[in-house]
């Protein structure tokens, strides 16, 4: 049995990748270790929170004694670093948490699992650390990082940092950087999420700037098996950048989005960019694919109707949390949307 530490597993890709380990996997014990701050969610657990192989622990990466505890009682030898604050838009507002948590916290991570004698410590991190790209390129692990919000920053700062403990402590630490994620149990402050919800309720959609910032898009499942081969497979000390080839402006999704939902276009609204937004990015993936033999399944088309029907079938999960803390941020970013 491999005793797995999943930090931040009531996140968006960290309950995914949740939820279908603990069913492929009877060998995996996932221990969940989140501190629940506005976009963890339990409810995105439920499939889970009742099996033999998944056990959860509220807490915050910063908690070194609790971390140590939590690494005593369940012999942890493995650890998969999901959490993060994740959002540029309101690490441009307020970086102090950005640091805290990403930077500071996984610190403190990197440490008790190098006084533990870990097997393996997985670092989740993302393409926005490389900066913006040109019309032209694609990012490759040996990209010089060039991030430019405070968010990416301090993703940036906390990958060298991991790979810093596997040089100097020889700590087994992998780093994977993946493009932008969409699917199920997505928080609905984030793009796509966002305009399904707006256009279900006959709400403006809200587009940055001229709408076309293009991003690398990739459904979480394909994420997520990414993540279980670097985990089985990877070599210590080595980055894999993970990514579907598959951009898309913005402009185009939220288009394709209001198409799929019989919705008008009218809805659109174009507001003020975002100070700093980056142009584009784009992942070249050649290497995990050719070395651990991993490829994206999922075409956008296909998996964007997936997460479509996903929010029609669950208005709940979705409606609890806009009545709350999203809707008021929203509100004060966009007005009445």
């Amino acid at each position: 049995m491999k005793n797995i530490l999943v930090t931040g597993g009531a996140g968006f890709i960290g309950s995914n990748f949740i939820n279908y380990m603990v069913e492929r996997h009877n060998d995996w014990y996932i221990i969940n270790f989140d501190k629940l701050t506005y976009a963890g969610n339990l409810e995105n657990l439920r499939s889970s929170e009742n099996k033999n192989n998944y056990h959860f622990v509220k807490g915050d990466i910063n908690n070194s004694e609790l971390l140590e505890f939590v690494f005593n009682k369940f012999n942890i030898k493995y650890v998969i670093n999901f959490a993060a604050e994740s959002h540029v838009d309101r690490s441009i507002l307020g970086a102090e948490v950005f640091i805290r948590t990403n930077i500071l916290g996984t610190n403190t991570l990197l440490e008790i699992a190098r006084r533990n004698n870990i097997e393996k410590f997985l670092q989740v991190s993302t393409d926005e650390v490389y900066g913006s790209l040109g019309a032209d390129g694609k990012f490759s692990e040996t990209t010089p990082l060039s991030p430019n919000s405070p968010y990416s920053a301090s993703k940036a700062s906390a990958d060298m940092l991991a790979l810093s403990y596997n040089h100097t402590f020889g700590l087994p630490v992998v780093v994977t950087r993946c493009s932008n994620n969409y699917g199920p149990l997505q928080f609905p402050e984030k793009l796509i999420p966002l305009m399904i919800i707006n256009a279900l309720n006959n709400k403006k959609l809200p587009v940055y700037g001229d709408g076309m910032n293009v991003r690398d898009w990739i459904y979480v499942l394909d994420h997520n098996k990414a993540i279980e081969k670097v985990f089985e497979d990877g070599s210590t000390g080595e980055i894999y950048n993970i990514g579907a080839d598959q951009e898309m402006p913005n402009i185009e999704i939220v288009k394709l989005i209001l198409k799929k939902l019989g919705k008008s276009e009218d809805l659109i609204e174009y507001v003020k960019d975002r100070p700093g937004h980056d142009r584009r990015y784009a992942i070249d993936s050649t290497k995990i694919q050719t070395k651990l033999d991993w490829k994206p399944e999922h075409k956008f088309e296909d998996a964007i109707s997936y997460t479509i029907d996903w929010y029609l079938n669950n208005k709940e999960w979705w409606e609890r949390i806009i009545s709350g803390e999203y809707l008021q941020y929203y509100q004060e970013q966009y007005g009445n949307i």
